[in-house]
């Protein structure tokens, strides 16, 4: 895949920055919130994305709605305030990182949150069935140091997408696997100097037939790399719009 277009918009934002403080808060947390619901609502979670950002933008409670879905909310949006911070120190990825990224999400669940899981799971659905329990902790390892490898021979965005794709089938936690993945995702974006992308709920079963591809015969990335190509080019279009 040809991703000159990407590289083309990267090298015209950076022309363009750097952005005052005021518009970069701004467009950060129109984004986290907007990430935050699709995130949350692919997961099954039922606050509309006006109700999240009142959730995090007003401290209200929304009556009718469970208070496990506002701690997802506050959750995500600590998780994600998270990796801007990893991202703009240039944090290495590492099994830490990655279960602190998790303990946010998961942040209603003390006994689990990043914590790798100890018993056998199922995703619904899938034609993928992730590895026992005592494999997880091998799997992720190899995740991470093939990773680094991946970075050297690929474009970032094939690397990230492969990644996702190996972490989400792996399932290490018990929960929040979805979640903490597409923060992953997006942290390693930024730190290679694009912009965060926003996985929508109105693409969840394109989102799904990634995995789908992946997990097949075909064994292939592609529709990943589409995805989150197309996205990262909505992003930085957008930004450099707004700049404009």
């Amino acid at each position: 895949m040809n991703f000159s277009k990407i590289d083309q918009l990267k090298g015209k934002l950076a022309s363009l920055r750097p952005l005052n403080d005021t518009e970069l808060k701004r467009l950060r947390e129109e984004f986290m919130i907007e990430n935050t619901y699709n995130s949350n609502a692919i997961e099954g979670n039922t606050l509309t994305l006006r109700e999240t950002a009142l959730i995090l933008q007003e401290g209200v409670t929304i009556a009718q709605k469970p208070i496990k879905e506002h701690l997802e909310a506050i959750g995500h949006k600590d998780a994600f305030e998270y990796i801007v911070a990893l991202a703009d120190a240039h944090s290495p990825l590492t099994e830490r990182v990655i279960k602190d990224i998790h303990s946010l999400v998961l942040m209603d669940d003390a006994n689990n949150k990043g914590v790798y899981r100890s018993v056998p799971v199922r995703i619904l659905g899938a034609n993928h069935t992730p590895p026992q329990p005592y494999l997880v902790p091998v799997q992720m390892e190899q995740l991470i140091a093939d990773y680094e490898t991946m970075k050297r021979e690929k474009h970032i965005i094939e690397a990230v997408a492969e990644f996702h794709l190996r972490f989400e089938g792996i399932h290490p936690f018990i929960d929040g696997n979805g979640r903490t993945g597409r923060l992953v995702l997006n942290l390693e974006l930024m730190k290679a100097g694009l912009l965060p992308v926003n996985v929508k709920f109105s693409d969840q079963s394109l989102y799904y037939s990634c995995f789908d591809e992946y997990y097949s015969e075909r064994h292939s990335s592609a529709q990943m790399i589409a995805l989150i190509s197309t996205y990262e080019t909505e992003e930085l279009q957008r930004y450099i719009d707004f700049l404009s």
